[in-house]
């Protein structure tokens, strides 16, 4: 090979390895995940109470979500309620600690 064909080619790599190394990864696909944020802490129209993002009152209320990475959200170790019950996250708004 040529000097030139060599610096070429060796261009081109250091070029397709720069272009690899600035690819994200496939990013995660992310969902609404209900009953998991703290209070103040939920993403935007969190249901009846609340307005936007960060307007949840209660921790872990029923109707507020945030955002998670899909097939975790049920998986979240969260406290038991106050009667023992346990708690979890859901897809879908929930019934239980819900501002009065």
């Amino acid at each position: 090979m040529t000097r030139t064909t060599t610096a070429a080619a060796l261009a081109g790599a250091v070029a397709a390895a720069l272009a690899g190394a600035a690819t994200p990864a496939a990013a995660q696909e992310q969902v609404k995940c209900y009953g998991v944020a703290m209070a103040g802490e939920n993403d935007c129209a969190a249901g009846p109470g609340t307005t936007c993002a960060g307007t949840s009152t209660v921790d872990y209320q029923g109707n507020s979500w945030t955002l998670v990475d899909e097939g975790t959200c049920m998986d979240m170790e969260l406290p038991a309620m106050a009667d023992g019950t346990p708690r979890m996250g859901s897809l879908e708004p929930l019934e239980r600690d819900i501002p009065s």
